[in-house]
């Protein structure tokens, strides 16, 4: 008959602990939170804001570059016009497109991670019901959640066509693209942090929830403009005036400060600075009669 001490019985006790409870444990843990990191939110219909402007204001609204855009915002933002910057730099692969106009889908990625879509196999499928819940144009914003790394791309000549027949015009991602020509040829524009040459492991793991991109923050459904020059939200309190206000300081532009630096070829320097401070000063006029701001030339 064997006996054991209860020091040994404690002993094997805390053994068995170690080698089996212990790990299964951890996997549990790590399996309940990558469900959870990567099962939709179900925000309240109110986290979505409404739609102001009509679809011909968009089209107006993509005939200006995002820079014009950016300042018109200068004038009826009330903030700090820095806020309007991203804080890294984008990179438009389809400059020649022009700009796009849109509403953001959200969504977040990883291409890293094999288990993401063996345990959440139906994501996929899920994300695209999302995208095609609300009517175009969209913009689908994609946060690659592996940065500084970047192990794969979701977006390709299958993504970018499928997307495009669900109502999107063009893609944010701090991740990757590829299939480029083919993306180009569907008609699907991309400001991404690079290229890739695999889907690899990527999945969808959150979508209709706050992404960053770029040190941007977005939301879903906030009005974007986009082009080789970067992205700008658009404030639901602005989207009504913001038009308007990218034509007047284009207008500004165009009657005071550019023809004054054209016409002084062939003066002297005083002259051609006494000329511009005049130009300028005209410009801030204006630019604070109309909305009580002097612009960026004043």
């Amino acid at each position: 008959m064997r006996i054991v001490s209860v020091d040994a019985c404690r002993s094997e006790k805390i053994q068995i602990l170690l080698e089996f409870v212990l790990p299964w444990l951890h996997d549990w843990v790590i399996t309940c939170d990558r469900v959870m990191s990567s099962s939709p939110p179900t925000p309240p219909s109110s986290a979505t804001p409404p739609r102001v402007l009509a679809h011909a204001e968009l089209l107006k609204l993509k005939r200006w570059n995002t820079c014009t855009i950016a300042n018109g915002m200068e004038q009826i933002l009330d903030g700090d016009p820095a806020s309007l910057v991203n804080l890294e730099e984008t990179h438009d692969f389809m400059p020649d497109m022009g700009p796009m106009v849109g509403y953001a889908m959200t969504v977040q990625i990883s291409g890293g991670d094999p288990d993401a879509k063996r345990d959440n196999p139906e994501n996929f499928s899920s994300y695209r019901e999302y995208l095609a819940s609300v009517p175009g144009p969209k913009i689908v914003v994609v946060q690659d959640v592996d940065k500084p790394k970047c192990f794969g791309s979701i977006w390709g000549e299958v993504g970018a066509n499928v997307a495009c027949t669900l109502g999107c015009v063009g893609t944010i991602t701090d991740g990757a693209i590829r299939d480029l020509d083919e993306m180009k040829n569907a008609g699907f524009k991309s400001l991404a942090r690079r290229l890739a040459v695999s889907h690899a492991h990527t999945w969808p793991l959150r979508w209709n929830c706050e992404v960053e991109v770029f040190g941007t923050k977005v939301s879903p459904g906030q009005l974007i403009h986009a082009d080789k020059h970067g992205f700008i939200v658009i404030p639901q309190e602005c989207q009504e005036g913001i038009l308007e206000a990218a034509r007047a300081m284009d207008d500004f532009e165009c009657e005071t400060v550019i023809p004054s630096a054209r016409e002084q070829m062939g003066k002297s320097a005083s002259e051609i600075l006494t000329g511009m401070d005049e130009a300028a000063g005209r410009f801030g006029s204006r630019a604070a009669d109309r909305f009580g701001k002097s612009g960026e030339w004043k």
